[in-house]
């Protein structure tokens, strides 16, 4: 069993995973590399295959982030399997992390995060529930690296 790192010091790389990587996963990827140094790799993967979000780029857009061209990916398709730390974002992407690194020396935190695609309503009622997401993985990214080494921006 591992002996997991001590929240002040900033893991060399992290791994956030949900369920098909194109709502929690990359936005939680792309937050964490606005406030962690650019030497701490940071990556995200799927259980399952998925299909890139229109919703997750409009609500990125608003804080002036994009994915660029990046597709969802699965765990299968990350050329490097070894993270310091890998964040499970959703119940399915959690029993799987766990599953893979039984005999690894590597530590899994779960963040469960709600899946906004199952709202439904108004184009706005959708967005709000994108944007819950996004907010609470800003607060959850600044709160777990804040005084490790992170940069200083806004969402801190």
């Amino acid at each position: 069993m591992s002996v997991p790192l001590p929240r002040s010091i900033l893991p060399r790389s992290i791994l956030f995973v949900c369920a098909m990587n194109a709502v929690r996963s990359p936005m939680a990827e792309l937050l964490a590399r606005q406030v962690l140094p650019a030497t701490t790799f940071v990556a995200s993967a799927g259980v399952r295959g998925g299909e890139r979000d229109p919703f997750v780029d409009a609500v990125l857009a608003e804080d002036g982030l994009s994915l660029g061209d990046r597709h969802p990916r699965t765990l299968d398709d990350l050329e490097d399997d070894y993270f310091d730390l890998i964040i499970t974002l959703s119940p399915e992407a959690h029993h799987t992390a766990l599953e893979l690194t039984r005999s690894l020396a590597v530590d899994v935190e779960y963040w469960p995060m709600p899946d906004p695609t199952g709202v439904g309503g108004t184009r706005e009622q959708i967005m709000a529930a994108y944007r819950e997401v996004r907010e609470r993985l800003k607060a959850r990214i600044g709160r777990r690296f804040s005084g490790a080494g992170s940069r200083e921006t806004g969402l801190i």
